[in-house]
């Protein structure tokens, strides 16, 4: 199904469109809109997935059964490996 809109574009847009079109690059202007509606949609999706996996990373880190460390737990921890490396 297709269904027709009505947009308004700042003329930079328009004439970034109309130069594809003059190119070759693209049949009409509405092969244009299509082509960026894809490729926003793709980004989004991409988007999304990205979100989703950094919530799971999160969420497992959050359900990490080991105890937590105090921050002076960290500098000594970090104090002894800087100690290791730099012998």
């Amino acid at each position: 199904m297709v269904e027709k809109l009505s947009i308004t574009l700042p003329s930079e847009m328009v004439d970034a469109i109309k130069s594809r079109v003059e190119a070759g690059s693209h049949a009409s202007t509405s092969e244009v809109i299509r082509e960026a509606m894809r490729t926003w949609l793709r980004q989004e999706q991409e988007h999304e997935e990205r979100i989703a996996g950094l919530r799971a990373r999160v969420q497992h880190s959050l359900e990490d059964p080991r105890p937590n460390l105090s921050g002076a737990d960290v500098r000594a921890r970090l104090n002894t490996l800087y100690s290791k490396h730099n012998s």
